[in-house]
């Protein structure tokens, strides 16, 4: 499916979308509240078959959290980027997608250890990699440590 035919389809799905700047692989922005919908579609849909979710991270931006996620088909080849601007710094969350790939469940527990974004009915939302105890995530611009104060 070329990306005309993609952007097609997702924007007959949520009118909403508007299209981001990756020039590699066709990206959507979607609101938080679509993104189960879509991904769930694009797995779905006998066209799209986006059985493989092969890499869900997020950045911090000055608009907010970007949560990003790579999907591919692994029948047609082809890729799209799904990208989530959650303005809230102070409670971002997004639904999750682990119960569509199970591959999320880590990619998504990895983003809330780093990040602090909450993924709603993750089945599993604990700390991947640091204490239960550690306080803040290190990714956030914002955040500070003894080596970071230091610079």
């Amino acid at each position: 499916m070329q990306t005309e035919q993609l952007t097609t389809l997702i924007t007959s799905w949520v009118p909403s979308q508007q299209p981001g700047v990756s020039k590699q692989y066709p990206e959507f922005i979607l609101p938080a509240d679509q993104v189960h919908f879509v991904a769930q579609s694009l797995k779905a849909h006998p066209e799209t078959k986006m059985d493989y979710l092969f890499c869900l991270t997020a950045n911090d931006r000055k608009d907010g959290f970007h949560v990003v996620y790579h999907l591919t088909s692994t029948v047609y080849h082809h890729v799209v980027v799904l990208k989530v601007i959650l303005p809230d710094k102070e409670n971002p969350s997004v639904p999750t997608v682990s119960d569509i790939w199970r591959s999320a469940e880590y990619f998504e527990r990895e983003v809330y250890d780093l990040f602090g974004i909450r993924f709603e009915n993750h089945p599993d939302l604990r700390r991947l990699f640091l204490e239960d105890d550690w306080v803040g995530f290190p990714l956030r611009k914002d955040y500070k440590d003894s080596f970071t104060l230091e610079r």
